[in-house]
């Protein structure tokens, strides 16, 4: 009896990685400029808040924002005072990246590492394209690599080259986000506007520096996460790995128990980062490793602007988080 013969296994081919100046190429055309038209050119809607000179102080009026009341002052007179600012004409942003081995997990084909990447190369670009300066601290168990803060869409392409360059890590000593931050104290002198991208998968005490680093410049957070540390989904039985330390352990999907409680342990780490945004009034946007970038930093952008909104209208803002389906929290 003829028998069909079996058609040969596909060979799985490794993905290259893609240039830098040809990955920018790309997203200067599907995120940048499509976020030029849902923001209608104003970048300061994501941007705001930052380079800002003393030049006096007024007595408040309506609706000035009250965050810039000086406290000193209306106490000494008796009359709520406001300071004036000049804002400065160019801004220096500092990009603090955590590429510890955490960010390389990814349950599809996309990593948490290409989320940072291209996040970092939009972010970076929208700010030069205005005349700004961008530099950038890598951290991988220490803080290793510090960029300048140049302008230009060539220092664009230095930092994301620096990036693509980088080697995953097998392994590590657990995270410790404190030490970027606290490093960051040191090597940004003047208020600049921070971005702190990392999935916060971290040791404790990572907390009182960023309210520190909050406290001295306009510091924005952008967590990156994959849907499988947050939903386990009924894989039986199968071996799980510490993506910092390597240590590895069996473990049975198919118990409801265990399912349980894993999206409880997941859900209280959630509740803790949020907790610590907020104390340290950092708005956040979660960057999952299926969204579509460009949607996200429009819901960013968003949720600003209505910060804006009430602050400048004298109400108090609590800090906003944006994420996948939810615009402002």
């Amino acid at each position: 009896m003829f028998k069909r013969p079996k058609k040969p296994a596909p060979v799985a081919t490794p993905v290259r990685p893609v240039r830098p100046d040809v990955l920018l190429r790309r997203l200067e055309w599907t995120v940048i400029r499509r976020l030029d038209g849902l923001l209608h050119g104003n970048y300061r809607t994501l941007f705001r808040g930052f380079g800002m000179d003393l030049a006096g102080l007024r007595e408040y009026q309506p609706n000035d924002d009250v965050r810039h009341i000086d406290w000193n002052v209306t106490a000494r007179s008796g009359v709520p005072h406001v300071r004036q600012y000049n804002e400065d004409r160019e801004v220096t942003a500092w990009f603090l990246l955590d590429l510890s081995p955490s960010v390389d997990f990814g349950s599809q084909e996309r990593k948490k590492r290409h989320v940072l990447i291209e996040s970092v190369a939009v972010l970076s670009r929208m700010l030069t394209r205005h005349g700004n300066r961008v530099g950038a601290m890598f951290y991988g168990g220490k803080v290793d690599h510090v960029i300048p803060a140049r302008g230009g869409r060539d220092h664009v392409l230095h930092i994301m080259s620096a990036l693509e360059a980088r080697p995953e890590m097998a392994n590590a000593q657990p995270t410790n986000l404190r030490e970027l931050l606290e490093a960051a104290l040191h090597v940004i002198p003047r208020r600049a506007l921070v971005f702190v991208i990392s999935d916060f998968i971290t040791a404790p005490g990572w907390e009182r520096p960023l309210n520190h680093l909050a406290r001295r410049h306009e510091v924005l957070a952008l967590r990156l996460f994959d849907p499988l540390e947050q939903t386990l989904p009924d894989l039986g039985l199968f071996l799980m790995q510490d993506a910092e330390t390597g240590e590895q352990l069996y473990v049975d999907t198919h118990d409801k128990g265990f399912r349980k409680r894993f999206m409880a342990a997941a859900e209280q780490r959630e509740n803790d980062i949020r907790t610590a945004f907020g104390e340290a009034g950092v708005d956040a946007l979660e960057l999952s490793t299926d969204d579509d970038l460009a949607d996200a930093m429009y819901r960013f952008a968003d949720l600003r602007r209505k910060r804006s909104q009430l602050t400048g209208g004298g109400l108090a803002a609590k800090p906003g988080l944006a994420g996948a389906g939810q615009k402002w929290a």
